[in-house]
């Protein structure tokens, strides 16, 4: 692919599942490139691809010393790619009617590979716009002989087949995904290369050793944490080390942590008090402790310090007493308005409630004829008995 590099412009274009960068040229007579899909040719033929921004000579070289650095596989990272058009209507019909085809043959590729007991694991399935071609993805951990599989594939879906091994890390950026910090993945968005992450480094940010709090979506270091990391660096340079330990006659002053944007240091005195303390200051704070003296700040200031806390706590105190009397006149007026309610409720069921009937007297009743029981009279016992 020669083309003459003059009167033309260079634009970083991405193409492809696996995100590739191609630098693509536009001669310079024609409009400026605008941000919308476009037709190119690459090393695997013919797709669509996002130019970006237009890039300087400096530019450039900076890509392709970065794409240096990545590593080797089958199609190059950053390619030199050919402009073929604008994509018209019928390109970008084309190109979604793929996308939704690309789903079903990566169910139906599953499928495939369930009768070939391969140990290796279906990520994705991309095709050419032309559909002249079609990259399967796939992640294992050992070589694999799918020569079978691909002979099935060939005859399932008529066209020719690619078989591409990718790392955990690369299926991360083919599949994408939101991460822990509710946004997409560096990898699936805008992360080019993978930098080595270390526990080294875990520890020096002290971040809690936690594999679910410093993991990504593949399982691995999660790839923000290298951000930071030569910052950090720098800081910890003018410093013993996270988590040592100043031994004084006064006890063991303990270096907890890092504040980047403060630059200060965090130490635990032997108190347990954590004090921040300004990096540019630690060697004259740590010369002073070691003399036994103590540091900080001024008695005065202090005092001014403890006065105020005390007054804040004060000032809670009367708040809390304040909110339980209002929660107190809330709850006795919620019982009275239930009393009166109920004293209510039941002056309206006896306003309510039907009033019995009198009964009828009646007049010369007869006597009634039930008979007494009689007592009897004790016998009387005669003297001469």
């Amino acid at each position: 692919m020669e083309m003459t590099t003059l009167n033309m412009n260079t634009y970083l274009t991405i193409f492809g599942k696996p995100r590739f960068l191609g630098l693509m040229k536009v001669y310079k007579d024609k409009v400026d490139m605008p941000p919308h899909w476009a037709v190119i040719r690459t090393l695997r033929g013919y797709e669509m691809g996002l130019p970006g921004g237009m890039l300087t000579d400096e530019q450039q070289e900076k890509y392709r010393v970065a794409s240096s650095t990545y590593e080797e596989t089958t199609e190059a990272m950053l390619q030199e790619v050919e402009f073929v058009r604008y994509a018209d209507a019928e390109d970008l019909e084309n190109y979604y009617d793929s996308k939704y085809e690309e789903h079903e043959a990566l169910l139906r590729g599953r499928d495939i590979l369930k009768a070939h007991s391969l140990d290796m694991k279906l990520v994705d399935v991309e095709y050419m716009l032309d559909r002249k071609k079609m990259y399967f993805y796939f992640t294992s951990e050992q070589r694999i002989d799918f020569r079978a599989y691909v002979r099935d594939l060939a005859h399932e879906f008529r066209t020719r087949i690619e078989m591409r091994q990718v790392g955990i890390r690369d299926e991360a950026r083919i599949v994408r995904g939101i991460a822990s910090c509710g946004r997409p993945c560096c990898c699936g968005y805008w992360l080019r290369g993978f930098t080595p992450i270390s526990i080294k480094i875990v520890k020096e940010q002290r971040s809690a050793l936690n594999p679910s709090k410093i993991s990504g979506l593949c399982g691995r270091l999660m790839c923000c944490m290298s951000y930071e990391q030569e910052a950090y660096s720098e800081l910890w340079a003018k410093l013993p080390g996270p988590g040592a330990k100043i031994r004084t006659e006064n006890g063991n002053y303990v270096l907890e942590s890092l504040d980047i944007g403060n630059e200060h240091v965090n130490v635990r005195f032997p108190s347990g008090r954590l004090v921040p303390v300004l990096i540019s200051e630690f060697p004259d704070f740590q010369e002073t402790v070691m003399k036994g003296e103590e540091w900080g700040e001024d008695k005065e200031l202090a005092a001014k310090k403890k006065a105020m806390q005390e007054r804040v706590a004060l000032i809670e105190k009367r708040r809390e007493r304040q909110r339980l009397r209002a929660n107190a006149r809330a709850a006795r007026s919620k019982s009275d308005r239930i009393a009166k309610s109920e004293h209510k409720k039941e002056t309206q069921k006896k306003q309510e409630a039907p009033k019995p009937k009198p009964k009828p007297q009646m007049q010369n009743q007869p006597q009634s004829h039930s008979r007494k029981r009689r007592r009897k009279k004790p016998e009387r016992v005669s003297e001469n008995s």
